[in-house]
């Protein structure tokens, strides 16, 4: 195995924390990965990892050592790539992680559009509303929303996502027209509960620039956007959800938007990498056409419009 080729290996191992995992993710027997280790850190004349039954970590050497492999690494995968870039279509598999709503109903009916352009990418599109693993799970970025935990990735911003007040009629002529927060005390939301956390988000709007919040009596707490709407559509509470995912029911006028000039803080969407040294070529395409559809669709703020009067 030559040099390059342990530096890869042993950053992968960093990464996992583990040689098994490390091993399947390399598709080598753990015993290979061991040894290339091992054969580094004679190459180095330093110990590089602490080891356990369980978990392995690097160490004050390993750590440092690491960071310059990255750079290495980087450096040599950029080179070969130099002068076939710019006319060879990328090409690969592209592992993404996207919330379930947006890859649902924003991404995947885009998707032939972007496969059709880049016939050579093969897309392993993960839908979920969990935060997964960028390094476990071997995935080459995810879209998040909402405001990130510290968690030492490369975040790309991507813009904002605008929430909304909505109810449904059958809710509005059972219990009147909210006008402004000062209202909600005599009405219901439908709770809704973070699938991660469990914690029940408190209702939010903005007051001159500056967040407010008020928790809400409800009948019913969901902890999926799906079953959120639908409880909403069923006429059991107030919501607060983004534009986007209740377009076509406001259309239809199964929804109504409430309280349009008292809305919460729009959420904040990003993007985010393992590393930027291991920013592929294709990642960085598919980053990039994510980011001029969601600012065609799911980023648009709708008109203020009057609010209904009971």
């Amino acid at each position: 195995m030559d040099r390059i080729d342990l530096f890869r290996v042993f950053v992968r191992v960093v990464e996992c924390a583990n040689f098994t995992r490390a091993a399947g993710l390399l598709g080598m027997p753990r015993s290979s990965v061991s040894a290339a280790v091992i054969e580094l850190e004679s190459r180095v004349g330093a110990r590089l990892l602490h080891r356990t039954t369980r978990k392995v970590s690097p160490t004050h050497d390993g750590a440092a050592f690491y960071e310059r492999c990255l750079r290495v690494v980087a450096d040599v995968e950029e080179t070969e790539t130099l002068f076939r870039q710019g006319n060879a279509k990328p090409s690969g598999k592209l592992r993404v992680d996207l919330p379930s709503r947006i890859g649902r109903l924003i991404v995947a009916p885009a998707l032939p559009t972007f496969l059709d352009t880049y016939p050579e990418i093969e897309l392993d599109l993960g839908v979920t509303d969990r935060a997964v693993d960028l390094i476990e799970d071997s995935v080459d970025c995810v879209l998040r929303v909402g405001p990130l935990r510290d968690s030492g990735l490369i975040a790309r911003p991507l813009g904002v996502l605008p929430l909304i007040n909505v109810a449904s009629p059958i809710y509005l002529s059972r219990h009147g027209i909210p006008q402004t927060p000062d209202d909600l005390s005599r009405h219901l939301a439908v709770n809704y509960a973070s699938p991660s956390t469990g914690r029940v988000a408190p209702w939010e709007w903005l007051e001159e620039g500056v967040p407010k919040s008020l928790p809400m009596r409800g009948r019913v707490t969901a902890n999926n956007a799906e079953a959120y709407i639908a409880c909403c559509l069923a006429g059991l509470g107030l919501i607060q959800i983004p534009a986007y995912d209740v377009w076509p029911h406001l259309v239809a006028g199964e929804l109504v938007e409430l309280m349009p000039r008292h809305r919460a803080e729009a959420l904040p969407m990003t993007i985010l990498y393992p590393h930027r040294q291991h920013l592929s070529r294709r990642v960085q395409i598919f980053a990039d056409w994510l980011e001029a559809l969601l600012k065609q669709t799911a980023m648009q703020s709708p008109e203020i419009r009057p609010e209904p009067t009971s």
